[in-house]
């Protein structure tokens, strides 16, 4: 049997499914929830099958955002855990239909603390080496990200600056995706415009380094691979994005970057 490699590889927004518990509340479309996750990423980030760890979400970021604090909450913070608008600024419910205490209660209880659960008790296995937060990014920013209107560029790798790796490990990765993915170094932002969320923020360098991904949407979901009306998609596409980021994981376990 093919050996693994030491990583671990966390996908936690590629899900869309709406939790029970708010889903006759919620008045999302079918294409709001679409662009508000990270669609297909659980197709170009599968790798459970060369890696060591692997952990996906199926639920919707619409309804539990696992990539924030636990007690990252609206009103303070309508883009939190449980949230009152998507990324794009569109309500997620009728005025006087929002959640009960009790709502976001259970979709804590029933959605991220497994999450994070299972994500601890991952990060604990001897032998791995790295891991890997996966997302997938809008191709400029919007009203409430970190670069509003800006164009962003193909790729983002991210380490807090350093604090949950090192950045001569960054700028190796930097490097090994370039190559795989067909891209000069100058595609990749390092730090810009993500540093790394409450993922990576809360693991990375505890003590495995941590690294945020986050891969550009005009790399697949648009023309000729994808129709933004019906929301299809050319599954070739995904299946060489997939074949890409193995080539990638590959190429730095064989360079020995984490070692």
């Amino acid at each position: 049997m093919p050996r693994t490699l030491p990583f671990l590889v966390s996908v936690p927004h590629g899900g869309d499914q709406i939790p029970g518990e708010i889903a006759e509340k919620i008045v999302l479309t079918r294409h709001d929830i679409f662009w508000d996750s990270d669609a297909f990423t659980r197709q170009i980030y599968g790798v459970s099958d060369l890696v060591d760890g692997f952990i996906e979400a199926s639920v919707a970021r619409a309804g539990v955002d696992l990539n924030r604090a636990e007690d990252d909450l609206p009103p303070a913070n309508p883009d939190g855990v449980v949230k009152r608008k998507t990324c794009l600024a569109v309500d997620l419910y009728e005025r006087g239909a929002l959640p009960t205490a009790a709502d976001t209660q259970s979709l804590i209880e029933q959605h991220y603390r497994p999450y994070h659960s299972r994500l601890r008790e991952l990060c604990s296995q001897e032998g791995l080496e790295l891991a890997f937060d996966c997302h997938s990014m809008l191709s400029a920013g919007p009203a409430i990200g970190p670069d509003p209107g800006s164009r962003r560029p193909l790729l983002c790798i991210s380490n807090r600056d350093g604090q949950t790796s090192s950045m001569a490990l960054l700028e190796g990765i930097r490097d090994v995706f370039a190559e795989a993915f067909g891209l000069s170094v100058g595609d990749i932002g390092v730090n810009d415009p993500f540093k790394g969320g409450y993922i990576t923020r809360t693991y990375g360098n505890a003590p495995l380094p941590w690294i945020q991904v986050e891969m550009n949407r005009d790399l697949y979901l648009s023309p000729p691979w994808f129709d933004p009306e019906t929301l299809e998609m050319d599954p070739t596409r995904l299946t060489d994005l997939n074949a890409r980021f193995r080539q990638a994981l590959s190429e730095i376990d064989r360079l020995g970057l984490t070692r």
